[in-house]
């Protein structure tokens, strides 16, 4: 009894746990998306930011910094273009 009790009682717990993590990964998807969008649109830029990350293409591929803890992320935007 005291078994099934706990099974209902932390349920909803763990189904919100797993929700966030499918939301979260959805919502990385969608931002490699948008980056990769950006890029073609712009593949001259050598650094760009969103307000949260700081990023700089290097052998083709973008490398980012830690996102900051309180951030709002906004559209990307170049900040240095490549010298050609």
């Amino acid at each position: 009894m005291r078994t099934s009790i706990a099974a209902v009682a932390f349920t909803p717990a763990f189904l919100a746990f797993f929700l966030a993590q499918s939301a979260a990964a959805e919502n990385a998807g969608q931002t490699m998306r948008s980056m990769r969008e950006f890029l073609i649109k712009e593949p001259d830029c050598a650094e760009f930011t969103d307000q949260c990350s700081i990023c700089k293409v290097k052998d083709g591929l973008p490398v980012c910094s830690t996102p900051s803890t309180a951030c709002i992320k906004a559209a990307y935007t170049c900040t240095r273009r490549t010298q050609q």
